[in-house]
């Protein structure tokens, strides 16, 4: 199996030597800086290609998607929690996470604010924040925020880069953890974070890897009630639906 390698503005390329995730695996990839972190998100989403190898999302490769209707109907497969993505301070929080379902917040119908309920409840943000602007909020709350935005169109795998980089607590690290393991229970979906956290990590429940220099996985910590074991691709493989990222 061929790797993934890119260069980015760091002092040597990320590579990934073989990572295959199945549809509903909860991972949490740490050892990536933050320019390897972006640089990863574009890679997986197919909004950069690499220089070396293949991204195949649900089995096509990233290279193929010709047209920017292509791209966008793969990127649908996704929701993105990043401290990157644009929140328009003045606009109230309810307003802000509308903005995926519709454009029309102002009014907003009473089943896009009931749908929005949902969305910061499964998110962990407070009802009585959701008239707030988004200006007032902390910096955990904004973080709540971004995931209740990348969950709005029900995405298959939610990805998350350095999502507690900003959360200056432990107790609220492993708090927001927490919340993303309930709402990937509840929502059904799958999810890979991009994390050097500790307490995050063992809030969230997921398999902990770690990104080698060389490309290659280190197992760091299995879930409870699993052995710790090599990461490898499941001899299932044709029986599911797979995000494959290869060099």
């Amino acid at each position: 199996m061929a790797g993934v390698s890119r260069e980015y503005a760091g002092s040597r390329p990320l590579r990934v030597i073989s990572l295959v995730i199945a549809a509903g695996d909860r991972l949490v990839l740490s050892g990536l800086d933050t320019g390897a972190a972006e640089a990863f998100i574009y890679l997986v989403t197919g909004a950069a290609l690499p220089d070396t190898g293949t991204v195949r999302v649900a089995g096509v490769d990233t290279r193929a998607i010709a047209t920017d209707t292509e791209w966008l109907a793969s990127l649908d497969r996704f929701g993105i929690v990043t401290s990157r993505a644009v929140l328009i301070d003045k606009l109230a929080v309810a307003s802000n996470l509308a903005l995926p379902i519709t454009l029309e917040i102002e009014p907003m119908s009473p089943g896009t604010r009931a749908e929005v309920t949902l969305l910061a409840d499964a998110a962990g943000l407070a009802r009585d924040r959701l008239d707030a602007p988004v200006s007032a909020l902390t910096p955990a709350e904004r973080m709540r925020l971004h995931l209740a935005r990348a969950m709005a169109m029900r995405p298959e795998l939610v990805l998350l880069e350095h999502p507690t980089a900003s959360i200056e607590t432990a107790d609220e690290r492993a708090a927001f953890g927490d919340t993303l393991r309930a709402a990937a229970d509840g929502r059904g979906f799958g999810f890979l974070a991009l994390s050097n956290d500790p307490e995050f990590a063992a809030g969230s429940g997921g398999r902990v890897l770690k990104l080698m220099e060389d490309g290659s996985l280190n197992e760091t910590r299995s879930r409870k009630g699993r052995s710790r074991r090599k990461w490898r691709s499941r001899k299932d493989a044709t029986a599911r639906k797979w995000w494959t990222f290869w060099r």
